[in-house]
């Protein structure tokens, strides 16, 4: 199944710690939701923090409509 990897940006000088915060909580949530092998991670890109959810196509309705990410992008196979 072709993998997706969603994206949450964080602005500020607490953007680190935030957006390492909200990974725990998405990986709470992969949890709840039966998300198997759910991928976070954060990203440091020109002055913001990206939170990274990387996971199978199968679940992109649920982080679609429940986490609203702010983009996402199919990952080659």
């Amino acid at each position: 199944m072709p993998t997706l990897r969603f994206h949450w940006d964080f602005l500020g000088p607490d953007a680190k710690l935030t957006a390492e915060h909200f990974c725990h909580h998405v990986e709470e949530f992969c949890e709840a939701n039966a998300i198997a092998d759910p991928r976070t991670y954060t990203t440091m890109v020109q002055g913001r923090c990206v939170a990274s959810l990387e996971c199978d196509e199968k679940h992109m309705l649920v982080v679609r409509d429940r986490l609203r990410p702010r983009r996402a992008e199919r990952l080659a196979e």
